[in-house]
Formats: structure tokens, sequence, C-alpha cells
């Protein structure tokens, strides 16, 4: 009796940690990523998943500064 040993499907997980953005925005960063992981890794467009964590500034502080209590960057 032979038995073949198929290799199971990869299934790229991406988490994106980012301050709040549009839902236009967050679509195309998707597709770019998920075009990308298929192209380098070979991976099924279907079996790439995107996780975004948006943080608002009241949870999180860089240099001991809440960022809420950060001036704004300028815009460009």
């Amino acid at each position: 009796m032979f038995l073949a040993l198929t290799r199971s499907p990869t299934m790229p997980i991406v988490t994106i940690q980012q301050f709040p953005r549009s839902v236009e925005q967050k679509r195309e960063l998707a597709r770019r990523i998920t075009q990308a992981f298929a192209e380098v890794y070979g991976a099924e467009e279907a079996s790439v998943q995107v996780f975004f964590s948006e943080v608002e500034g009241e949870n999180w502080a860089k240099g001991g500064v809440m960022g809420c209590d950060r001036p704004a960057a300028p815009k460009a």
C-alpha cells in the first residue's frame, strides 16, 4: 500500500497595526498585500488573511508621551 502525503496549502496571516485609516485605503492595502503573497510565496489569494488592528492615540505612547498628548503632525 502506498500513501501519498501532500503538503497542506499555505495560509498566510498578516497583521497590521496602524492608526485609523479609511476603508478605501484598507481595501487597497489588503489587495496589494494579497497579490504580493500570491506572487512571492505562491499562495492562493483566497488563503491570504489580513487583519487590521487600529490604535487610537489614547492607546499608545512614544517616548513616554501618550499619542493623544502629542502635537498633531503637519499635513503634507
